[in-house]
């Protein structure tokens, strides 16, 4: 085991997760994501994609945080607390995805038997994708 993989065994064991950013690449935009929330509660990790890596780290660790105070979170509902003053709501990553973004994920699981949250917003002007 190397010090990365230990650091993220460390994170899970004292805070609940490890949170890992991506770079964008071409043509890519740049995410992050946690692993260890699904392994320690039963609950899904989160993916948020396109946001700076320190606010994308932030509402992991709220989302974490909700979770293990109790919170349901909830594919399709919408909350309105998690990005200052933007509805916002969750949709599961299909497995398909997972190979290509989830492999911190899949090492911790040994596998895919995990599931995965994507924080979805709207545009500044309300759009939702």
């Amino acid at each position: 085991m190397d010090e990365q993989d230990k650091k993220a065994l460390d994170d899970i064991e004292q805070y609940g997760c490890h949170v890992l950013s991506i770079m964008e690449g071409e043509g890519e935009p740049c995410f992050s994501y946690s692993i260890g929330i699904n392994k320690k509660q039963g609950k899904p990790d989160l993916v948020v994609v396109g946001l700076k890596s320190e606010l994308a780290h932030s509402i992991i660790n709220n989302y974490k945080d909700r979770l293990q105070e109790g919170e349901l979170i909830e594919p399709g509902k919408f909350y309105s607390d998690f990005l200052g003053g933007f509805d916002v709501c969750f949709d599961k990553v299909s497995l398909k995805h997972y190979d290509e973004y989830f492999g911190w994920g899949k090492w911790l699981h040994d596998g895919y038997e995990f599931d995965v949250l994507q924080l979805i917003w709207p545009t500044t002007e309300g759009v939702w994708p």
